[in-house]
């Protein structure tokens, strides 16, 4: 029997298409495959493999992490092919590293298969540069809750920042960025579903983000985008479009004061 093995790969955002060929080569040959939440199920179907969903939302955890990871050894051990599914990268605030550790620790071997992040994806589906030889040659990305739960914003020095799993603290984001010093008109970028068909995104300023998310019906999973390429963009659209009685596409919504 081959060594017990188990292969972490990267979804990708939403559309399933966005997954690795060898994300997906993985894919038709496992045995068992944990995927979560986020995960596209059109990429499983029609797959020989054991499926597992053990997706978390907020305060809803169908698996514990510890339960997550006993489940992988176990596979592993009785030799099957076991694939750790996860949205986005594995890496970036997917608990990859947890999941690792507890592999190492427990004598299995392991293999990361990256995928595209939702922090540069998305905004890179609707055309949004994070960086921008002109005006930005920097970019972070930060969570948008804390392990215990907390919304604190943690605003890193960099010309574009990047939030995730952001949404329900969306006003704290945004208060934190105005008493940190930026203009409350400050335009700030809300990407709801990305690459998903009912992506929709909503650019309004600082002080009005938290009212034209609401009244947009945005939900998770977003990402939000904060620093000059959004006023940069929001112009570039506007001009774009300047006009034309329909050219904005129908996910698009610009908040006007």
């Amino acid at each position: 029997m081959a060594s017990p093995k188990v292969y972490i790969v990267g979804a990708g955002p939403y559309d399933p298409e966005l997954i690795t060929l060898k994300g997906y080569r993985i894919l038709q040959k496992a045995d068992v495959i944990l995927y979560d939440r986020l995960v596209n199920i059109e990429l499983l179907q029609g797959l020989k493999a054991k499926k597992i969903f053990v997706g978390k939302k907020k305060k809803i955890h169908y698996y514990s992490q510890d339960a997550i990871n006993r489940l992988l050894i176990e596979y592993a051990k009785q030799g099957k092919v076991t694939v750790r599914l996860k949205g986005g990268d594995p890496m970036v605030f997917g608990r990859g590293g947890e999941e690792i550790k507890a592999l190492v620790e427990n004598g299995i071997d392991f293999t990361v298969i990256p995928g595209l992040s939702s922090c540069t994806a998305v905004a890179s589906s609707i055309g949004l540069p994070l960086t921008h030889r002109d005006i930005a040659s920097s970019f972070a990305v930060i969570t948008g809750h804390t392990k215990d739960g907390a919304n604190k914003a943690r605003l890193p020095k960099a010309d574009t920042l990047v939030f995730l799993m952001g949404l329900s603290a969306l006003a704290d984001i945004a208060g934190e960025l105005i008493r940190s010093g930026h203009d409350a008109d400050a335009k700030i970028a809300v990407i709801s579903k990305g690459t998903h068909k009912d992506e929709r995104y909503i650019i309004a300023p600082l002080r009005d983000i938290v009212a034209a998310v609401e009244a947009s019906g945005a939900a998770s999973p977003a990402v939000i985008i904060f620093g000059e390429v959004v006023n940069w963009y929001d112009d570039l659209m506007a001009s774009k479009n300047s006009g034309k009685s329909n050219a904005l596409p129908d996910q698009f919504i610009s908040y006007c004061s």
